[in-house]
């Protein structure tokens, strides 16, 4: 009984509310004054500075320019290291900012290695790289459900000759947006 009292008066209540709410007054008519008032002309304020826009991109979400310059998508790294350079950091933190930005959208990063080595330790070493670019994005606030990574190790070599020049555009990471 106390239910079904308290659900009427809560019926009630409401209908109150919304009825209430859907009053519709009638605009007051400005005064009408023989005398005519000039207002006086102020500038209006300017407007708001735009944000910076970011990076544009493609059609296909691929980062072209950052503040005039090719955003970069490969990433190098020293002889048997994994480590990220310091000059890399900065680049990384833009996609982040985009992957951030565009939450539907997702990147593949490969690990690549030089040819030296054998093959069980280039995948892993090519992981290792992968891995260092992912977890750097996810610490800037990138989904780790909008990274995959794979390691080719030596298999997909960019330059195939045999020295050192050869060897460092080989070790590498790359990110291919989604």
């Amino acid at each position: 009984m106390t239910r079904q009292f308290l659900g009427a008066l809560s019926a009630l209540v409401l209908a109150g509310v919304v009825l209430g709410g859907c009053q519709t007054a009638e605009p007051e008519a400005p005064p009408e004054s023989d005398v005519t008032q000039t207002t006086p002309i102020v500038d209006p304020t300017p407007p708001p500075e735009r944000p910076d826009p970011g990076p544009r991109l493609t059609d296909d979400l691929e980062p072209v320019t950052h503040e005039g310059k090719l955003l970069d998508t490969t990433f190098y790294f020293e002889y048997d290291q994994a480590r990220l350079a310091q000059a890399d950091i900065a680049t990384l933190a833009v996609h982040a900012e985009i992957l951030r930005k565009y939450r539907n959208r997702s990147a593949h990063i490969e690990g690549h290695c030089d040819e030296r080595g054998t093959r069980e330790y280039n995948l892993a070493l090519g992981e290792r790289r992968s891995e260092a670019v992912r977890r750097y994005l996810i610490s800037a606030g990138v989904r780790a459900t909008q990274l995959e990574t794979v390691s080719y190790g030596e298999e997909r070599p960019v330059d195939p000759g045999h020295d050192e020049s050869a060897w460092a555009q080989n070790r590498r990471a790359v990110m291919i947006y989604r």
